[in-house]
Order: C-alpha cells, then sequence, then structure tokens
C-alpha cells in the first residue's frame, strides 16, 4: 500500500513564536502539546498558543523538555535534555514540576531523550548515550544507549547497547518495544516478554545513507512512520517493511556533507546548526490527531511552528487519547 501525500507547498502550520517544538502530544479533545524551551509545555487550542512555564523544585538552570507524555493520572511526563543532567520530571497543568524519576540502579540519568506511557500504563524512558558531550556518540561505532522501564515507581534498566536511542513505543498488539536508533541507522525492535522482560533484539529496518532516525508513530493499516533528522525525511514503513518516501526538504550539498562527516568521524564535532531547508525545520517526531486521527503533525529542532497536512491512513489510538492534562 503506497500512500499519497501533499507536497511541500501543500502543508500548513500551526502554533506560534515556538521554542524547539521537538515533541507532538495530541488528544480527542483536539489539544496539542508541545515541549518549549523557554521552560515549560505550550498547548495549542482553537487557533491559540499558551505557554505554561514550569514551577517549583525544578534542575538547576530550568527544565529542558525533550519528550512528553501524558499520564492516567493527569500529569505530563517530561525527558529533561540538558547538557550535562537528565531525568524524567512530572508537570501540572497549572505550571508545578516536581522530580519523578532521577536515577536508575543507583546511577543518575544522563541527558534524558524520551518517554512514552503505554496501553498497560508502563513508562519508558529512552537516554541516548552516556557520552559527554552528546555529541561524541554521533557515530555508528558508539552503541551505549539504553531504555529504562517503570512499573509503578520502580524503574530499571531492560535494555542496553543501543546506537543512540531515540524514540521507543510499543507497538498497538503490545507484544514489541520499537526503538529507533537514530546514529545506527536503523530500527529495532524487542520482544515483550512475561513480567515484561525484553527479549533478543532484532533489527527490523535498516537505513541507507540520509536517514537518521528520530521519531516514530503507528497507523492503523500496520505501517510505522519516521523522520529523520538533517534530511527532514518522513517515511512510512509497511508491514512487509518496505520504505515509502512521503515527503523531504533538504538541501543535497549540505546532505552530503553531514554524510562526510559521518563517515569520516567529524559529525561528533560539528556545533548546532541550521539545517538548510524550504519549509521544514529539522523534523524530528509525528503524530496523529484530529477527530479521525487523519491530521499528521510534525515536531521539529528549529521551527517556531508545527507543519500539518491531512493522511489517507488513520494514526493508531495513542494511551493517552482520552486523557487532558490537570491542574
Amino acid at each position: 500500500m503506497r500512500l499519497a501525500i501533499p507536497a511541500l507547498d501543500d502543508l500548513a502550520f500551526v502554533g506560534e513564536d515556538l521554542v524547539r517544538p521537538e515533541c507532538v502530544v495530541t488528544n480527542s479533545a483536539g489539544q496539542l502539546f508541545t515541549p518549549d524551551w523557554r521552560g515549560g509545555i505550550a498547548m495549542l487550542e482553537d487557533g491559540r498558543t499558551v505557554l505554561t512555564k514550569a514551577e517549583g523544585s525544578g534542575p538547576s538552570g530550568g527544565i529542558k523538555p525533550n519528550g512528553i507524555a501524558l499520564t492516567s493520572g493527569g500529569e505530563m511526563l517530561i525527558a529533561h535534555l540538558a547538557d550535562a543532567e537528565g531525568g524524567v520530571w512530572r508537570m501540572k497543568a497549572n505550571g508545578r514540576l516536581e522530580p519523578w524519576i532521577l536515577a536508575v540502579e543507583g546511577r543518575p540519568l544522563p541527558p534524558t531523550n524520551f518517554v512514552h506511557v503505554d496501553q498497560v500504563d508502563r513508562t519508558w524512558i529512552t537516554v541516548s548515550t552516556r557520552m559527554v558531550p552528546r555529541t561524541l556518540a554521533r557515530s555508528a561505532e558508539i552503541a551505549d544507549g539504553f531504555i529504562v522501564l517503570v512499573e509503578g515507581d520502580t524503574p530499571r534498566v531492560v535494555a542496553e547497547g543501543v546506537g543512540y536511542t531515540n524514540e521507543a513505543k510499543v507497538d498497538p498488539a503490545g507484544q514489541w518495544l520499537y526503538v529507533n536508533e537514530t546514529f545506527g541507522r536503523r530500527v529495532s525492535r524487542y520482544p515483550i516478554l512475561t513480567g515484561s522482560r525484553l527479549g533478543q533484539r532484532e533489527v527490523y529496518v535498516e537505513f541507507e545513507e540520509g536517514v537518521y532516525p528520530d521519531g516514530l508513530e503507528f497507523d492503523e493499516e500496520g505501517g510505522i512512520w519516521i523522520t529523520s533528522i538533517y534530511s527532514n525525511r518522513l517515511i512510512r514503513i509497511d508491514g512487509d517493511r518496505q520504505q515509502q518516501l512521503l515527503l523531504e526538504d533538504n538541501d543535497p550539498d549540505y546532505l552530503a556533507t553531514i554524510e562526510r562527516a559521518f563517515r569520516d568521524g567529524s559529525l561528533v564535532h560539528r556545533q548546532p546548526e541550521e539545517v538548510p531547508s524550504l519549509r521544514l525545520k529539522n523534523i524530528s517526531n509525528v503524530a496523529f490527531g484530529g477527530n479521525d486521527r487523519k491530521s499528521v503533525y510534525l515536531g521539529c529542532l528549529q521551527g517556531n511552528r508545527i507543519a500539518t497536512f491531512r493522511s489517507p491512513v488513520a494514526g493508531v489510538r495513542p494511551a493517552h487519547w482520552d486523557r487532558r492534562w490537570r491542574d
């Protein structure tokens, strides 16, 4: 099944003045939430953008929200991605922030990338690397990322040796945990066994040059949607593991420079830079919303708005779909 997707010129945008809206969470009320590096969560609703800044006993230097997730208790979980510290924090709609998981098995969590709450209320947390600075892990030779599972309030490491762990989500059937290995350039998956143990990792899809997978989401036709940083690509993997390029917005010369740097090891030394593009701003995340979950939203690392378009297939119903962010 190949999808027909609007062209770049037909993309619409929502939100205004956002700062690093890396992740998007939607719900059945039509609300859209994104992390914001002004130190909180931005909510988009009815054409308005409202920023709620974190208050309370937050981390030193303020919260740097990356991945976010709505809990069954109406709180927002925030993966804290500072330069030298991480952890997962809980934030209420009134801005009240408090620590939740700051250490695992006696060790402080490094800068933390993503957090996902599944259908049975387990929380999965990803850490891309233990390297300091994190840029040193922009290499196919480094695989020190790991995944943490929290059941109740008890965290434990359930997977290690991941090639720059990025988004990780449980599939709709609850049988596999899928994870993007950004600089491993692949999607891997782990079978979920009795007792929420993970079985042996399987490489689900490997990507060619130009793809650095970051965000992932499932659709109702058995597809997995993947965003790629640097190349501004949106890719769909169907049930037969065939890839379809849905959107692309990059400068070929710039991307060739990134590829050379990745091969010769110098990508680890590159400073953050604006990715040349026409409309997409280094897309990092994909989410489905709208009444029918056929509205696609693309989180990004460098834009101040969220790109959106209509999909011919619906996204799966996430665990948080009927949840609201509450005080």
